[in-house]
């Protein structure tokens, strides 16, 4: 087996000598769609190793075709970083961590960023601290926020993501409330009334033609100030988070991911000049990634080879 790894390893203790005893080891961890193409070429690999969250392409015909690529390995649940259908099509067969669910139950980081994300834009926590570095400023009153006791925080989503977080918000003492036509637990029937009820929203979906751009202009127009998102940047229509941010319609956006992440990110509506001041915070797809939870993911994933 000669496999390319285009995602970063060498972090990760153990890795690489686990990825020794199945094959033959290229290593391109940050490189580009044209250089990925280049080693698949010259070296006939026939795996991929990858994840999406460095990944700045998408593994598609244009990185595939006349390859001898005839499996992708990735380390992740989401798989929106691949051209599934085709690979489907070409007889490309792909692994992913989306139903290991002995893996994916004990890896909890994904959840503990979307709290994080929460707590720091409930209590204005990156916005005050850049305020007081660049104005050289200790003044508290613009920077007032919210207390997450008795906040009420709607959960998109009521799988395993979904559950931690509404186990960590209930741990604050904040009221909780669900919304998942695919759940029992969910004690919201309509995804307009969570938006109406809730002071916070947190979105734990996965990316589908039911969930895409679900989150639009009407549903932020209701009472909802916060909302989280760690799923992925097209469960929101980017547009509308950005028309009732400047509206004040909503307080503060936090998120994990945006639109097109394989794509020119300086191009997202929310880095130009015009919107850079929204209250807004932006992490680099860095949910999962935590020591001890890549070293699980990645361990798990390479010992299905």
């Amino acid at each position: 087996m000669k496999i390319a790894v285009v995602t970063p390893v060498k972090h990760l203790n153990g890795v690489l000598n686990l990825l020794a005893t199945k094959g033959e080891i290229h290593l391109l961890e940050e490189g580009s769609k044209s250089e990925v193409r280049e080693l698949l070429l010259s070296k006939g690999i026939d795996t991929i190793l990858c994840n999406p969250n460095q990944q700045t392409y998408k593994i598609d015909e244009e990185l595939l075709s006349e390859t001898n690529v005839s499996l992708i390995n990735t380390c992740s649940t989401g798989m929106n970083h691949i051209d599934v259908e085709y690979c489907k099509s070409v007889g490309i067969q792909i692994y992913s961590l989306t139903k290991d669910y002995e893996l994916i139950n004990n890896l909890p980081s994904t959840s503990e960023l979307a709290f994080g994300l929460l707590l720091d834009l409930m209590r204005n926590i990156t916005l005050s601290n850049n305020t007081t570095k660049q104005d050289k400023t200790w003044d508290y009153l613009p920077f007032v926020g919210q207390q997450m006791k008795d906040f009420k925080v709607g959960i998109v989503g009521y799988g395993r993501l979904g559950k931690m977080m509404a186990k960590y918000c209930k741990a604050f003492d904040a009221e909780v409330y669900i919304y998942d036509p695919y759940s029992d637990e969910s004690n919201v029937r309509e995804l307009e009334d969570l938006f109406q009820m809730c002071d916070a929203v947190s979105l734990h979906v996965h990316v589908s033609d039911e969930t895409k751009y679900m989150i639009d202009y009407d549903l932020l127009s209701r009472n909802v100030k916060f909302l989280v998102n760690t799923s992925r940047g097209e469960i929101v229509k980017e547009s509308d988070v950005i028309r009732a941010l400047k509206e004040g319609k909503l307080w503060g956006y936090g998120a994990d991911v945006i639109e097109d992440e394989f794509g020119d990110i300086s191009k997202s509506p929310f880095f130009n000049l015009e919107n850079s001041k929204l209250n807004c915070i932006f992490t680099p797809h860095i949910g999962g990634m935590t020591i001890q939870g890549q070293e699980k993911a990645y361990k798990w994933a390479i010992n299905k080879l």
